[in-house]
């Protein structure tokens, strides 16, 4: 067992628990291998326990060093008790811990992978982007990190956004794509079934509008009435035109959808709500690898190319322009 500090303990009686457990079990196999190694045995006689009617047990000692092996193990046990953590929250004269080791190999990992890859680090996203070397680098962390929820071919699934087409919720500008890989995401929408929300009817009524906007079939009356809600309800976050907004909400307006277009997915979608979480892997991955795997999903094909800015006019302040 490995504790890091005595927090993880709310009183001492754990770590007294655990170390009297540990060492009377250790010593206890060590009296009981001595008690049977001082026995008397007589060559050729048995202990009288037979089976089988004469499958019989003879009482002789057990070989040397089989016997000093378990010696051997117990001083080890000892002596490894002695150094590393295990007796509860003893760090041990090492002071070792998983997470001191971990530190260590991650140290060393970053130093290879700077020295590999460090004169990528200062450029662009998109010069990254356009290098082979770099892209092959940046797939590796993709399959490591990513494809679990975004699939191999970082197309995505229900519920996990498509990478490869141009319906960026955060943006898909180069820093716009880092940023979201190294801060997270944290979407929230949310749920219109509640009251004094929106009744069942009411749902389904924007469903068919929401619907409507995609060019997709829809109940052409409970459009209209969809229409007059969704200004109510919607349009503070997706827009008067549905159209959404960076950051805020998505696009209902094209025909991309993270969690299914059919009308009982958008009616469980507005009366429910939904909550989609993108981790954070800034202080796990470090800026370097970051760089590197947001330069891959961008060329995954998906990325919006950044704006260059106008050129300052001489003579001229920002207010002028």
């Amino acid at each position: 067992m490995n504790f890091n500090n005595t927090s993880d303990f709310v009183s001492d009686f754990w770590t007294y628990y655990i170390s009297i457990i540990s060492i009377v079990g250790i010593v206890g196999c060590a009296v009981l291998l001595w008690m049977q190694s001082s026995a008397k045995h007589v060559p050729g006689q048995t202990t009288n326990h037979v089976w089988d009617e004469d499958l019989q047990e003879y009482s002789n000692p057990l070989p040397n060093w089989w016997r000093w092996l378990f010696y051997l193990t117990v001083i080890f046990s000892l002596v490894y008790l002695a150094l590393y953590p295990g007796l509860g929250s003893y760090a041990g004269v090492f002071h070792w811990t998983m997470r001191g080791q971990y530190d260590k190999e991650k140290a060393v990992v970053d130093a290879q992978f700077n020295q590999a890859y460090g004169q990528l680090l200062d450029k662009d996203l998109v010069t990254v982007a356009a290098d082979p070397k770099a892209r092959e680098a940046g797939q590796r962390l993709f399959l490591n990190y990513c494809a679990q929820c975004h699939a191999s071919d970082g197309k995505g699934a229900k519920g996990f956004p498509n990478l490869t087409d141009n319906d960026w919720l955060w943006g898909g500008t180069p820093d716009q794509i880092e940023e979201s890989i190294s801060q997270g995401r944290m979407g929230v929408m949310p749920a219109k079934g509640l009251k004094p929300d929106l009744t069942g009817d009411q749902i389904k009524d924007l469903a068919n509008y929401v619907r409507s906007l995609s060019g997709l079939a829809a109940d052409s009356i409970r459009v209209q009435r969809g229409k007059e809600l969704f200004a109510q309800a919607c349009a503070a976050c997706h827009g008067a035109d549905g159209k959404g907004n960076v950051g805020v909400a998505p696009n209902l307006t094209d025909k991309i959808w993270l969690y299914g277009s059919s009308e009982d997915a958008i009616i469980e979608t507005i009366t429910k709500g939904r909550q989609n979480r993108m981790p954070a892997w800034g202080e796990f991955l470090g800026p370097g690898k970051v760089h590197l795997l947001a330069a891959y999903v961008y060329s995954l094909g998906g990325g919006v190319k950044p704006t260059t800015p106008e050129p300052a006019v001489p003579g001229s302040t920002p207010e002028q322009k």
